[in-house]
């Protein structure tokens, strides 16, 4: 998977390489689906959410930049496997999912990461009893970049997250704070993500 799929399409990043090469997925999804986990493409892990396609996980986790001494936000935990592979790179990962079935299934699986904190809220406000944030991960896409996380993210941060209606295209952004000032570079095109919600949980 990660030769085919993600240095084959330029993830030249040896933290992002080396966690996916450490990280099993199939550990993410259901027992039915495990023979597909390595597959070029999301899967279902129910409540109407993916795991997503292991080229976006490594994508995004490289837009990053991470150096391994930061502190990480994720919105959206989902199956949890974004989590693992942040928590295989950084000092410490704080992941909030807002559908409780799966907080609950992801924070199973994510036990053993000892440097994974977890949470069931609204992840379109942050987590505000640990900000500021050193990177901001977003794997839900909301239709607009929302301003608690920009709030919440740390002078010289990164937070990356994609933006669009779902079910069309949406563009992956990149924004940096710098100086109190947001700067925002586009990183790529692509349906994939579901919407992030804004109903408290």
């Amino acid at each position: 998977m990660v030769h085919t799929q993600i240095i084959s399409r330029g993830i030249s990043d040896a933290s992002t390489i080396n966690s996916m090469e450490t990280v099993p997925r199939h550990e993410f999804v259901s027992k039915n689906q495990q023979d597909a986990a390595y597959a070029d493409h999301p899967l279902s892990i129910g409540e109407g959410q993916t795991i997503s396609q292991p080229y976006i996980v490594a994508l995004m986790t490289e837009s990053l930049e991470l150096t391994g001494e930061e502190k990480v936000l994720e919105i959206g935990t989902g199956s949890g496997y974004q989590a693992a592979v942040l928590a295989e790179i950084v000092d410490k990962v704080f992941t909030v999912e807002i559908i409780t079935s799966l907080h609950q299934r992801s924070k199973k699986v994510l036990a053993s990461y000892s440097n994974v904190t977890t949470s069931n809220h609204d992840g379109y406000y942050g987590w505000e009893e640990y900000a500021p944030f050193d990177r901001i991960i977003v794997t839900a896409a909301p239709d607009h970049i929302p301003q608690p996380l920009i709030e919440q993210l740390t002078d010289g941060g990164i937070m990356v997250l994609p933006v669009g209606p779902p079910g069309w295209n949406q563009t992956l952004w990149k924004v940096e704070k710098i100086g109190g000032e947001v700067i925002t570079t586009k990183i790529t095109d692509y349906v994939a993500f579901v919407p992030l919600t804004r109903d408290i949980k």
